[in-house]
């Protein structure tokens, strides 16, 4: 009868696959439990074929670098041994079943937050039980790391690299932080930052943050699919892993390091619209392009929705997402999409409040109004304002900034910028097409001839954009 139950459980487990996908999870077992295809293997009965610890270290190993971080293999084991099949005693056995294996594949991929909950329990810690805010993070951090790992590995970072953005590790730390700070109470309250780590969470209340939190399950399937090479190149049923990380372009054989870290772009990414996530192009750089307002305004205008990320002296990280493009006019322009954020020393976004529409402001060369690139806020308090005098900027915003209820960005109120970047989001518009590939001062001879009568060079001579297009995927 026991017997019965349990191959009803598995089967239904198994159902959940395609045919191709049931055969990559048999053929990932195989290998891992030593046995591959011979007569004897194929009747389940005749040969019960089990994983250890030791056979999944061992695959990772296989390679010169392995694609998971050794912790991460720990927690997935834990995971898979955290399965307790009908008939079994009770006694968890240090081999991994078949069963357990596809019932894990099956939960964590397929299944619900409320199937996922248990086994992710057991991987945060083997006990299992109420746990602490601070092993959630050690969790939430070593997931984000195997995350960036894996597909740095697997090279599935669509022209980002290592090497061509921000050191991770910050950025692991910031997004983790980020990601526990939605963890609440069972009355519905989160705990204040600095009680956080020390706080205990039972299964109920990580069930709910799992739920509310879908890049746990979107991070757990990366690690899965890419690190053990599962399923991986199956089109999956949701996109959310399809664009995960954007394509990225403009920035190939240019010897440009991102103000961005990965978990940054993955995060910042993922609060953009859904038909803008699935490719970033540099426009502006101002170690490209130089430090100048009107260079900046050169690449960013009539360049469809931007995000703008900035550097102060004192190394606070920050921007702004803009839903449109970039018009040098003295009003407000944009819409409720817009958003501010911060990358460091936190990662966070902050939306629209409702209370005015001062999303985004670009002027320039006029008497009368401000001259410079300013988003939030108002005249003079902008939540981020860059002043067309290049290289100074404010985040006037206390307590907070009225139209995206973000706090003061930079370290101090006044700064001084000490590097920039603009990254076009989705598809260029259409009126930025080909026509569009000029610099502002091949059309405007006059903006030409006032910047060399201002002794400012052309930064762009020699500069002039790749048609980035035609870049080739790594």
């Amino acid at each position: 009868k026991m017997g019965n139950a349990e191959s009803n459980a598995y089967q239904n487990h198994l159902s959940r696959f395609l045919p191709e996908e049931q055969s990559d999870i048999d053929g990932l077992f195989d290998t891992l439990s030593g046995s591959s295809g011979s007569a004897g293997a194929k009747n389940a009965k005749a040969a019960k074929k089990t994983v250890t610890l030791a056979a999944l270290q061992a695959s990772q190993s296989a390679h010169t670098r392995e694609p998971l971080p050794e912790p991460m293999t720990a927690r997935l084991y834990n995971g898979m041994k955290s399965i307790e099949l009908p008939g079994k005693s009770s006694a968890p056995s240090e081999q991994i079943a078949k069963e357990q294996f596809v019932i894990f594949m099956s939960n964590l991929l397929k299944g619900n937050a409320n199937e996922k909950i248990s086994i992710i329990m057991r991987m945060i810690a083997k006990t299992g039980g109420p746990l602490k805010g601070k092993q959630i993070q050690e969790f939430i951090e070593d997931l984000i790391t195997s995350v960036v790992h894996v597909l740095s590995y697997r090279k599935e970072l669509k022209g980002w690299s290592l090497e061509n953005t921000r050191d991770s590790s910050s950025g692991v730390k910031a997004l983790a932080s980020e990601l526990l700070s939605e963890l609440k109470l069972p009355d519905g309250t989160k705990p204040v930052a600095s009680q956080l780590l020390e706080t205990h969470f039972d299964q109920s209340a990580i069930e709910d943050w799992v739920y509310r939190v879908p890049q746990i399950s979107v991070f757990l399937s990366v690690v899965i699919r890419q690190g053990l090479h599962v399923l991986h190149s199956l089109p999956d049923q949701t996109n959310d892993i399809l664009n995960l990380v954007p394509h990225c372009k403009g920035v190939k054989g240019r010897g440009v390091v991102s103000l961005f870290d990965i978990p940054a772009i993955i995060y910042i990414n993922s609060h953009l619209p859904a038909e803008l996530q699935h490719k970033w192009q540099l426009l502006f750089s101002s170690r490209l392009h130089g430090e100048s307002f009107s260079q900046l305004c050169a690449h960013i205008v009539n360049k469809g929705p931007c995000i703008v990320i900035l550097r102060d002296l004192d190394g606070f990280l920050f921007g702004g997402f803009a839903s449109h493009s970039w018009e040098v006019k003295p009003q407000f322009q944009g819409d409720n999409r817009c958003f501010l954020f911060s990358v460091f020393p936190t990662l966070a976004v902050y939306s629209y409040t409702g209370y005015n529409d001062h999303y985004m402001y670009l002027n320039h060369g006029q008497q009368t109004m401000p001259n410079g690139l300013g988003m939030g806020g108002q005249h003079g308090y902008f939540g981020l304002w860059i002043d067309s005098d290049y290289g100074k900027g404010h985040s006037k915003a206390k307590p907070r900034c009225t139209t995206y209820n973000s706090p003061q960005l930079s370290a101090r109120e006044d700064f001084t910028l000490d590097a920039m970047e603009v990254w076009a989001v989705g598809d260029a518009p259409e009126s930025a097409g080909r026509k569009g590939k000029k610099s502002i001062l091949d059309v405007d001879p006059q903006a030409q001839a006032l910047l060399e009568m201002a002794g400012k060079s052309r930064q762009s001579e020699g500069l002039r954009e790749p048609l980035a297009e035609d870049e080739d995927e790594e």
